[in-house]
């Protein structure tokens, strides 16, 4: 077995993240192993150039219970990949690189634009990106610890 050059990080199967490189202080993610690409639930999306190079703008709505709190941002298209749904329908969505602190630690991601609107979880953590050294225990919740309680109550739609 070989031993990570990285510390093993445990997280729960579901923790509060922070986006700071895009002006996003908390959002809850599902920690999910059977995805292997992180995504984002992304609106608004529309592609364009700058300076000869693909970049995407679009709306990140961070509360699972409202769209209050929307934050616009624009990013670099840094792949182009077909995802297949736990459903089993293929999209082509855009990926863009994001810095995620998970659990205490900073790591950088791969993650796909798609609209989760219907999903319980704004953000899904794949294993790419557990792979950067964190462990999954499927019994334990917000490990890496939880934002301030109204916070948490803005999450679920109440001020």
């Amino acid at each position: 077995m070989t031993v990570p050059d990285h510390s093993s990080t445990l997280t729960g199967w579901r923790e509060w993240v922070k986006l700071n490189g895009i002006g996003v202080p908390w959002i809850k993610a599902k920690i999910d192993t059977g995805a292997q690409t992180s995504a984002m639930h992304a609106t608004d999306m529309v592609e364009f150039e700058r300076s000869g190079a693909p970049w995407v703008r679009f709306l990140v709505q961070p509360w699972q219970a409202t769209d209050d709190d929307a934050v616009e941002v624009e990013l670099p298209v840094h792949d182009r990949r077909t995802v297949r749904s736990s459903s089993g329908h293929a999209q082509l969505r855009p990926v863009v690189l994001m810095t995620i602190s998970l659990a205490g630690r900073e790591i950088e991601a791969e993650v796909t634009l798609t609209d989760r609107e219907e999903m319980v979880f704004r953000m899904l953590i794949g294993r790419e990106a557990l792979r950067q050294g964190f462990i999954v225990d499927s019994n334990a919740s917000f490990l890496g610890g939880r934002p301030p309680r109204g916070t948490r109550r803005r999450n679920r739609g109440r001020a």
